[in-house]
């Protein structure tokens, strides 16, 4: 959701004139900035949520393989219990 909006606003700023003033958020004031730096940063913010993203994405990879590890060892652990005696 993050990512979305840092992409949204690097597109509308990329539609104003650089001479536009441009104001940013910190806190709860609004503080003029220059353009290109409020762009930059913008796009570092990107980068970064975009490898936070990659790295959630592995973990949560590695574990569901986990998980179904657990659970092929759990199913192989009580299939002698649970087959019926002879």
């Amino acid at each position: 959701m993050e990512k979305t909006e840092v992409e949204q606003t690097v597109a509308e700023l990329q539609k104003t004139a650089e001479d536009a003033a441009i104001y940013k958020a910190i806190g709860s004031l609004l503080v003029k900035a220059e353009k290109p730096k409020v762009t930059e940063e913008l796009v570092e913010r990107k980068e970064l949520l975009e490898t936070r993203s990659t790295v959630l994405a592995r973990q949560e990879e590695r574990m569901r393989s986990q998980i179904k590890e657990a659970q092929t060892k759990l199913q192989e652990d009580l299939s002698p219990v649970s087959q019926p005696s002879s």
